[in-house]
Formats: C-alpha cells, structure tokens, sequence
C-alpha cells in the first residue's frame, strides 16, 4: 500500500469512514473515560472517523507540514459528527492537507459527505451487543442508501469487532466503486458490534 506525502489535491477519490463509536471507546478503556467522546453516558454509534483523499492504491497524506491552522470555531462546529477535537486537528492535519482545500472547505466537504449516507435504522441505538457478519452490515448500509453497490463500501473490524464502515465517493460526493480499499475489507465471519450506551 503506497503511503506518500503527496500533493495537495492531487488524488482520486474520497473515503468516507464512519467509525463505530462503542468499539473506539471499549477499545480505550480507561484511557477515554474522561473524553466527550467515551465519556459515562457514551451515546454515540456511528460517527465520522475522516474523510480521506485516496489513490487508486493507497493514500497520500500529511500533505502540507505545518498545516494550517484550524480555528477553534471551526473545530467546535464539527464535534456533532466527530466527537472528539483531538480527532478534528488530527484529520486536518493528516487528511484534510491532502485534499487541496482550506479548513472550512474541507470540513464543509465532510459534513457534505456524512449527509449523503443514512445509518441503517438498526444501527442508530443498539442497547445490546449485536453479533453480526460484516455481509449484513454492507447490506444495510447498501438498502439504506440507493445507488450504493458492493464494490463501493468496505467494512473494517479488529480481531472480533466492527470497527468502521467505508463508503468510497468520487471527488463530487457521489457513490464510487474503489477495488483496492474494497479488498483490505473484514475478513471475519461474525464480529461483535458493542451496545451504545444511552445518557440517562
């Protein structure tokens, strides 16, 4: 897998990575308890890991060093869908630098992206752990969302649980098909979705 500095909006198509939020935070233990993120109540499910220039194989990054600077406005306006400010600095700095826009264009391009994809109603609250194939998880996303085919979205797990989905989009935000990041996809029969805690 090339990884490259690359240039600034040189690159084929975007990734757009929802994470599951319960998996982030069980992976982190204690190490995310005082997090908004992972915090007690700990209510969120699927949430916008990065939206990610790519190549047909592989992925430049870390595009311009130092990266521009971030406002804090501009920060705190996108922790509906990610988060976690740690995580909006981080994909500025390591994927939005490769995208050839300024900060707001590219966090623009990011809430863009998340308002093209639904969440399968499943996978909104899930008050228990779920065991499911990552073939379900591809079929929900692809049912809930027309015009997404198979080659067009990747699920990531770890040893035993869902991770992230990946939908691939051309640089317009429209459903593109991506055979190279659709072959690094989950390779577990069954994986474990942890619950989403609810705040009381």
């Amino acid at each position: 897998m090339a990884q490259e500095r690359g240039e600034p909006g040189r690159f084929d198509f975007y990734v757009l990575s929802l994470s599951w939020s319960p998996t982030y935070c069980e992976d982190r233990g204690k190490r995310a308890s005082d997090e908004a993120q992972c915090g007690i109540a700990r209510p969120y499910a699927f949430v916008v890991h990065g939206l990610w220039p790519q190549y047909e194989r592989g992925f430049p990054q870390s595009c311009q060093t130092p990266a521009p600077y971030v406002p804090n406005p501009l920060v705190n306006s996108m922790l509906d869908v990610m988060p976690s400010r740690r995580l909006v600095i981080h994909e500025w700095k390591t994927h939005g630098t490769c995208s050839g826009l300024g900060p707001q264009g590219y966090f623009d391009a990011v809430r863009q992206a998340r308002a093209k994809v639904s969440i399968p109603d499943e996978f909104v609250q899930l008050a228990d752990y779920r065991t499911v194939s990552p073939e379900e998880v591809e079929a929900a996303f692809r049912a809930a969302n027309p015009g997404l085919e198979p080659g067009m979205i990747a699920v990531d797990c770890d040893r035993r649980r869902l991770r992230e989905v990946r939908i691939c989009m051309s640089r317009e935000l429209g459903f593109q098909s991506c055979p190279d990041v659709d072959s690094r996809a989950c390779r577990l029969p069954r994986m474990v979705m942890p619950p989403v805690r609810a705040s009381h």
